[in-house]
């Protein structure tokens, strides 16, 4: 069988003797610079090659953003209001991420994105506001396709260089047999703070032939809930460990729990971004989240953190290419996976909800504090004197005790005390007048303690209320005694 030497046709040679020259040029002038145009062309060839890779690479981050501000922008939750809040946000918080270039003045792909929208922005504020978003949202999609379209000729002018770089073999091909040399993979995203990470258990490999599905659970022999149950579903979440440290959201988990619900297209665009929102703990964030977000009200974003919470338990149940299979088959509108997911976020998010209300009901409970007034022992009284109205204009002093009393000064306390009692919510006026401890309690018992204290304050410092011993205090037990000794006579 005859020897194959087509290969060596591709060898490439800067230093070959076999050059017909000038006779009137020397040999060896000439194969210098022979030998400088081969290396020349070949640097010139590789720098094009690392320029096209690079700009592959930056499309590629730049891309994803752009989808994923498009999506938002024609959603119920974008409009101009979110465009003019990105914008605002790259020009004032602008990220130093930048693409890894040695390149002179290389901007960061905050200002490109942010040049980009204020490029769109330029096309539609001239026309009336009617028609702005519409333009703005035009001008995107033309920006994308254009992004997209340039991408793809970047690639194949990549693939035209490699070809022709591949069609010379040089001495940076040649390589030592059996000459192994190990690059480390790049390092996780560390997990999310407060995260709970299982230790690692042995395990026996057994040879077995497995069909993997979107929702394992579901294609059990033993029947099991249709659903995937949260790793940490809020019946994990027990009162005493509410303040404990938690899993606490990163700034890339922040800006995913707000994407929109049941956008699978904009989240996998996020996620193919911001690799670290797949990390040990960010599904358990979420879900914290989700149960202050509901606490304080914030119904809708509770549900979208656990919207975003159980994509990303979805993702890790289907093992190392779960992101792909999961969103495949959402973005695909595969009924069957839809159905089971959305259920899942259903029943989880409604049982968040019970456990939130749950929780408020018990917290309001513990926290309510009351003022009561108690006499402090049995033999002790408590009564309330009552204005009728402001001091008379005619106001006379008579009776035994009152020769060293001014009748200026006794106006004065007697007008204090009239508009202390006016001062008073209507309720408590109403109590007043009627005059029994039980009205005035229940009164004092609908307020909050600070104010309920106030106006105990006020009722002695005015006179309305008066004791013959001991003092008052407060049930619940944190109020301090007062001692009173002397009694108040009219």
């Amino acid at each position: 069988m005859p020897l194959n030497y087509s290969k060596w046709d591709q060898l490439e040679l800067s230093d070959d003797s076999d050059i017909e020259g000038h006779p009137n040029v020397d040999k060896r002038s000439l194969i210098r610079w022979k030998q400088r145009d081969i290396h020349e062309k070949r640097e010139t060839r590789k720098m094009k090659i690392s320029a096209l890779r690079a700009e592959i690479a930056c499309n590629g981050v730049l891309s994803p953003r752009l989808h994923s501000i498009r999506a938002t922008l024609g959603s119920a939750d974008g409009g101009l209001k979110y465009f003019q809040q990105l914008v605002e946000k790259l020009q004032t918080q602008p990220s130093p991420e930048a693409p890894p270039t040695n390149a002179k003045d290389q901007p960061t792909y905050d200002a490109m994105v942010l040049s980009l929208l204020l490029q769109v922005w330029d096309g539609a504020k001239s026309l009336p506001a009617d028609e702005r978003e519409a333009a703005v949202l035009s001008g995107l999609d033309k920006h994308i396709k254009q992004l997209t379209d340039h991408t793809k000729q970047l690639e194949k002018d990549l693939v035209d260089e490699e070809h022709e770089q591949r069609k010379h073999i040089t001495s940076e091909d040649i390589h030592e047999g059996f000459e192994s040399k190990y690059t480390p993979a790049k390092p996780a995203p560390p997990p999310v703070k407060n995260a709970k990470i299982d230790a690692p258990t042995k395990t026996t490999t057994t040879k077995t032939t497995e069909f993997e599905v979107l929702n394992p659970a579901a294609s059990s022999s033993k029947a099991p809930s249709p659903s995937v149950a949260p790793k940490n579903s809020p019946d994990s979440i027990e009162d005493d460990e509410i303040e404990e440290e938690l899993p606490e959201l990163t700034p890339s988990l922040e800006q995913f729990s707000r994407l929109s619900l049941w956008g699978y297209e904009q989240s996998f665009n996020f996620i193919q971004a911001n690799r670290d929102v797949v990390v040990p703990g960010a599904s358990d964030a979420l879900l914290v989240a989700a149960f202050r977000a509901e606490s304080k009200g914030q119904f809708e974003y509770a549900k979208k953190c656990v919207h975003q919470s159980l994509l990303l338990q979805y993702c890790e149940k289907l093992g190392k290419d779960g992101v792909r299979l999961f969103f495949q088959k959402m973005i695909a509108d595969d009924q069957r996976a839809v159905s089971v997911f959305v259920k899942d976020v259903e029943g989880t998010y409604a049982h968040l909800k019970t456990r939130a209300r749950a929780a408020a009901t018990e917290v309001s409970d513990v926290q309510r504090e009351q003022i009561q007034l108690v006499p402090e022992n049995p033999s002790a009284s408590i009564s309330f004197n009552v204005p009728d109205g402001p001091p008379p204009e005619d106001l006379r002093l008579e009776g035994p005790g009152t020769e060293d009393l001014e009748v200026e000064q006794v106006r004065e306390a007697l007008q204090m005390r009239w508009d202390v009692f006016e001062s008073f919510p209507e309720d408590l006026k109403a109590a007043l007048k009627v005059g029994t401890l039980d009205e005035v309690n229940k009164v004092l018992g609908s307020m909050d303690v600070s104010i309920a204290e106030d106006v105990v304050g006020k009722l002695e410092m005015a006179g309305i209320m008066s004791f013959v011993s001991g003092g008052v205090r407060d049930e619940t037990g944190n109020g301090d005694e007062e001692d009173e000794d002397e009694e108040n006579a009219e």
